[in-house]
């Protein structure tokens, strides 16, 4: 086997762990709080080769947020044929991210922290909500170039497109850790928020409603 890629292996191996332990740490100390000795201990790293990787927390703590981000807005930087499809997709691994209990941990840490320490939820804002928003954006508006979409404001459009699909149960599930949606009820929000959201920016609404229906047909 060559050893470059190998050596290829071997580093990306390496990052995974840190990534892992890095979002594992911020979800249960915080960002303030987390250490990188203790991300460095749970990734079973040096602190040496920590800092080589990633150059400090701020950096980590950026690529964890971009990666997330980037699970989450893949597929509309890559559209299918079927619009329909592509926003099913977004908003079910939208929903998979965000719900998962380390993510919920770490934005409730983040609004804790944010008022004595605002720069982290810029940092927050910047590398994760602020940069997925302008994918979906520019997403929408290559819809609407094809004449799929109607809309005056982009911004706005996405805007309601991620408010509608799951605000209601992650706030609550931020709230109530106790209380957090199953799988039938948050594949239900996403559905009636997708079905509002072609409702009222489809050029075509009912062919695209009756898609909708047709892909979640037999979803729990």
């Amino acid at each position: 086997m060559n050893a470059e890629p190998l050596r290829t292996q071997n580093r990306r191996a390496k990052e995974r762990r840190i990534l892992d332990a890095g979002l594992s740490v911020f979800a249960a100390d915080g960002y303030s709080g987390a250490s990188m000795d203790a991300i460095a201990a749970k990734a079973a790293v040096s602190k040496p080769t920590l800092y080589q990787y990633f150059g400090g927390k701020e950096a980590l703590f950026s690529a964890i947020m971009l990666e997330q981000r980037d699970a989450m807005a893949g597929v509309l930087d890559h559209p299918s044929d079927s619009m329909v499809a592509d926003l099913l997709h977004f908003a079910s691994t939208y929903a998979a991210v965000v719900m998962r209990p380390d993510m919920l941990s770490l934005a409730r840490l983040i609004i804790g922290e944010a008022q004595r320490f605002p720069e982290i939820g810029q940092a927050y804002q910047a590398s994760g909500p602020d940069r997925l928003l302008a994918r979906i954006m520019a997403y929408l508006t290559r819809r609407r170039a094809e004449g799929r979409l109607n809309f005056d404001d982009a911004e706005l459009a996405a805007q309601d497109l991620w408010g509608l699909i799951l605000s209601a149960p992650r706030t609550q599930a931020l709230y109530r850790p106790d209380a957090i949606p199953d799988h039938a009820a948050i594949a239900r929000y996403v559905l009636n928020g997708l079905s509002v959201f072609l409702r009222a920016y489809a050029a075509a609404p009912k062919d695209d409603l009756a898609e909708l229906t047709a892909r979640t047909k037999g979803d729990p």
